[in-house]
């Protein structure tokens, strides 16, 4: 049997990782990174940063890629995210068809363990702490087996900031694409607010979405607003929980 981690950089994968470093927890023979190539700029500053470190203290860390991550923008594919739909009245709609955790994440590590597991049982550790617990979720196919370290030890996301806190180690920056329909006002906001490119890149995505279901109108926000008009809907505060419905805990880890 083999061990891996689904390692999405954020602050529960970070620690289960940083765990097996520093001999909290069994050794894994890998820590699996599948890179949608939309996170945000400082989810891959941090994991270029801290993936020598892993790798010094016995960590390896594999980076997969799956091959059709441009598909959110091409106009001859289905929209694959999440988003907030209106029909052309603007009466809203429900959500489009989330297939972008199973086409980015699930697909590129699954390809990843056929060619090296020789055929051996995988267990799968996935990031989700104990305050997450309903995002549980077994796995889908026989050969892998979903295991949740931290949700076992008892620890909450403030446990995971304080035991790295302890260890002198960073709190890594949340990890989710850019333009993920799952983020909340305040996400957001600290998006809109951050340096770099990430707020022009989300923008870009969410006019590129907006006509590209036939007899929808989508938009990457709740409140089904353009996100360059931000400063017409942050003053929302209250929204319902999105990403606990997030598939099998590969994001926001």
């Amino acid at each position: 049997m083999i061990t891996v981690l689904s390692l999405g950089w954020g602050v529960q994968s970070f620690t289960i990782a940083a765990m097996v470093a520093l001999g909290e927890l069994q050794p894994i023979t890998a820590a699996i990174h599948a890179d949608t190539t939309h996170e945000r700029t400082a989810t891959y500053n941090f994991a270029r940063q801290w993936t020598p470190w892993l790798e010094q203290h016995g960590v390896k860390v594999i980076t997969v890629h799956a091959n059709n991550t441009d598909d959110v923008t091409r106009p001859d594919r289905p929209t694959p995210i999440p988003a907030f739909t209106t029909r052309p009245d603007g009466t809203p709609s429900g959500l489009l068809r989330r297939q972008c955790t199973t086409n980015w994440k699930i697909r590129p590590i699954r390809q990843w363990l056929q060619a090296n597991r020789d055929k051996q049982p995988v267990t799968m550790w996935i990031g989700i702490s104990l305050d997450e617990i309903e995002r549980i979720r077994p796995s889908d196919v026989r050969y892998i087996t979903n295991a949740w370290p931290l949700t076992d030890l008892k620890m909450t996301r403030n446990d995971c900031i304080n035991w790295l806190t302890h260890h002198n180690l960073p709190i890594p920056p949340r990890s989710a694409c850019v333009f993920c329909p799952y983020q909340s006002i305040t996400d957001w906001q600290h998006l809109h607010e951050s340096a770099g490119n990430d707020w022009k890149h989300a923008i870009e995505i969410d006019n590129a979405i907006r006509h590209k279901k036939p007899g929808y109108v989508a938009y990457l926000t709740y409140h089904r607003k353009p996100l360059a008009d931000i400063e017409q809907f942050k003053q929302h505060k209250h929204q319902p929980p999105l990403f606990t419905d997030e598939c099998t805990g590969h994001c926001f880890l």
